[in-house]
This record gives C-alpha cells, structure tokens and sequence, in this order.
C-alpha cells in the first residue's frame, strides 16, 4: 500500500510505503509519482491494483497513530438508543445499583450495544481497546459474553482485551471470585479489582484474590481505583508491596487514582518514582475535577499514562461518544493546557501512550516531545484525518477520517468498510 501526501504528525507533507502491517518507507510527497495506471477505487477512497499497489489517498491531511482506548465498559453502553433521564445516585455502590436496575431494559442485546459502540469506536480512529466486562451475582458471565461477541464481530478491525470486572466488588455477594476465575478461562485477559478499601472493605483479601487469579492465569492487573487521598496512597502501597514481592513489574495498571497527587508533594515524587521503577501504568479518562499525579511528570519519569472514554452514554453517566479525538481535547482541557507541544503530547498519550499499556514490548514516552508511531518499521494502526496542525485538529475534531489497522483501511468518511 501506497498512502499518498500525508502530514506525519503535521509535519512536511509525505507518502508512506505499507507492507505486510509495517510501515516500510517515508519520502517527501512527489505529486508526479505514478500511483493508479488502471486501477479502480472502492468506497474507502482506496485505489486498487496500480504499479504501487493499493493507494490511500492522503490530500494533504495529518498522520498520526490509530487511538488506544484503555479504559472503557463496552458492556454497559448505550449508544445508539433513545436518550434517557439520568437516574443514578452519587457513589459506587449506588450508582451500581442503578445500572443493576436498568440493564435488562434495554432494546438491544449487550452484544448488540457493544457491537455497535465498538463499531462507532473504529469509525473515529480507535483500532485498539480494553474493556471492561462486569463480573457480578447479578449479570452472571452475560456481560462479559456480549463484550467477547462484539470482539470476534470486529476481530479484523481492532484489537480488543477484554478485562474481567467485578464492579460490585469481590467480596459482598458470593460466588464472584469463582465468575472472575470462568471469565479469565473463556477469554478475558486481564484481572480487574476495584477500591479494596472503600467497597469490599477488606484490601488485604481483595487483593488476595486479585493477586492470585493475575498468577493462576498468568494476567495483568488493572485497579479500579476512586478511593481519597491518604486512603487511596494506603490501597497503592500495599498493591506495590505485592507488585515487588511477586515479581510482577510492567504487569499492573491503576484506572482513575483521581485523587493520588493530593497528599503533599513529598508522597506525589514518591509515587511517581516508584510507578517508574514498578512499570507500574496508569489509565485516565481525563476528570473535570481531580488531584491526580501530574501528566508531564509522570511521562517525564517514563510512567506509561493511557487516555479512555470510561462509559458511553450509559446508566453512570451522560457523557461520552465514542469519539476519543473529543476525549484527547477533554484532556487537554482538564490538564489545563494551551502549549502546542503539551496538546500534542495528549495526542500521543491517547494513541501510543495507550498502546504502550496494552502492549508492555512498545516504548513509553519519556517526553512531552515524544511523537511516535510513524517512523519505518512502526505498525502501521494509523489515523488520517483533517486539520492544519495537530493541536488544530484536537481543536476542531474534524469528520474526514480515514481509519486503518494492521496496513488496511478499515473506516473511511466515519464509516466501516468491510
């Protein structure tokens, strides 16, 4: 494949050479390069069969790598349906319920609304995601069989991880533990825990048990962590006891951890450090309101940091679209920054930052000046879409998007293709 007058990272305009997935060359932009002979377009505005093989016609728009969500619930979406009044009440436990209530009203299926959300995801530039898939008493392993429908129905367009989530906790109802372990048989391939302080109020068995299956099926880690302040640096430094102890470095990721940077700066150099040292990552859906350690820093230190649109549209919460060009501007936004440079380094937390989590053998970024993704050799998971600079194109969330994942285009124009 040929990609033709691109901008890599809004720099000077390119042509890319693709084979087999790989990014194999990139020479300035020779409009006289002959590119189509007989060929014939499809609907993705792909040129098929010239002397350069198949052709994506770039126009002048930006490259930049395909999105990685790493933190969202695809179980509990409901985009695509009716809107609807927003029921639930402030807290965890509350707002669990909520969803508890609801779930089974809907007009589709959970593979249904997963499928469709998942689809929507790849339309606006997303090829890689972890999902959340709820493991409780109630919902049994249905939800986690509605996210791993949506996976296989996609299974040539992004790659998809399917974390096993015991949203209610671990503890409170029986029989969870053993679901956690059924799921991590059937496909799941990461172990979730969730605020062993504050909802299952016992942390050392919580994590006794999140520990344990992580060793039983040889999986990472991924901390749901809403827990304050001290409370939530006491919750971090026993997972980090286990994390030295086990031998378990680059293995655990924290999601949220709104509130770790709230303590003094002493604890927040402290923290940081030892994220670094641990590989321990770190997810965030970009908050408006929060304490967490800060963004620059902890890339600065090396820490892996991913962007995630968390629910879309579901019985939490309003927000989200499906749409992670519109979170990388929300990111921008709650962090405060104005700086090209530190706009574009949100760019490359929600695209390579995020990989990197997924993908523990891809290099963090260790600068706000890190630009990765495009330079031969690199996958070529890409993302073009319009816009005069990067920080422009968090600006304006421009709709023409060409979409491809492993070296072929899978959305074009905000839609699927194939």
């Amino acid at each position: 494949m040929l990609i033709t007058n691109v901008r890599p990272w809004g720099g000077a305009p390119c042509d890319l050479a693709v084979r087999d997935g790989v990014i194999t060359a990139l020479t300035p932009h020779d409009p006289a390069r002959p590119t189509t002979g007989d060929a014939t377009g499809d609907a993705a505005g792909v040129t098929k069969g010239g002397p350069a093989g198949d052709v994506v016609a770039g126009r002048g728009r930006l490259a930049v790598p395909s999105f990685s969500d790493v933190h969202c619930h695809l179980d509990a979406t409901r985009i695509g349906l009716p809107f609807r009044p927003h029921t639930g009440a402030p807290g965890v436990w509350a707002m669990t319920m909520n969803d508890r209530a609801h779930w089974r009203d809907d007009e589709w299926t959970v593979a249904e609304r997963a499928t469709h959300t998942l689809g929507r995801m790849i339309e606006r530039g997303t090829t890689r995601v972890r999902s959340y898939a709820q493991i409780d008493a109630d919902s049994g392993l249905e939800r986690f069989e509605g996210v791993l429908a949506a996976k296989e129905a996609h299974a040539g367009r992004c790659e998809v991880e399917i974390m096993a989530f015991p949203q209610a906790g671990l503890l409170r109802e029986k029989g969870v533990p053993d679901l956690m372990d059924r799921a991590l048989s059937s496909g799941a391939a990461v172990v979730g825990g969730i605020d062993p302080c504050t909802l299952d109020r016992d942390p050392v068995r919580h994590l006794d048990i999140v520990f344990g299956l992580a060793e039983r099926h040889q999986a990472p880690i991924d901390m749901h962590l809403h827990e304050p302040g001290p409370l939530g640096v006491f919750s971090v430094d026993l997972i980090l006891e286990r994390v030295r102890a086990l031998g378990m470095a680059g293995q655990v990721t924290l999601s949220h951890a709104y509130d770790l940077g709230s303590v003094d700066e002493a604890t927040t150099r402290r923290l940081i450090e030892e994220f670094a040292e641990l590989d321990i990552a770190m997810a965030t859906i970009a908050p408006a309101q929060h304490h967490a350690l800060p963004l620059a820093d902890l890339t600065a230190a090396g820490v892996r940091v991913g962007l995630g649109e968390d629910g879309q549209r579901d019985y939490w919460s309003p927000y989200g679209n499906a749409d992670m060009l519109d979170r990388t501007w929300q990111l921008a936004f709650t962090n405060r920054y104005r700086a090209d440079e530190l706009i574009e380094h949100c760019m490359a937390v929600a695209t390579l930052g995020g990989a990197a989590i997924l993908d523990g053998g891809l290099p963090r970024l260790t600068s706000v000046a890190d630009r990765p993704g495009l330079a031969v050799g690199d996958r070529a998971d890409l993302l073009l879409v319009d816009g005069e600079t990067v920080t422009s194109a968090v600006m304006d969330r421009g709709t023409d998007r060409t979409v491809l994942h492993d070296g072929r285009v899978v959305a074009d124009g905000l839609k699927l293709v194939g």
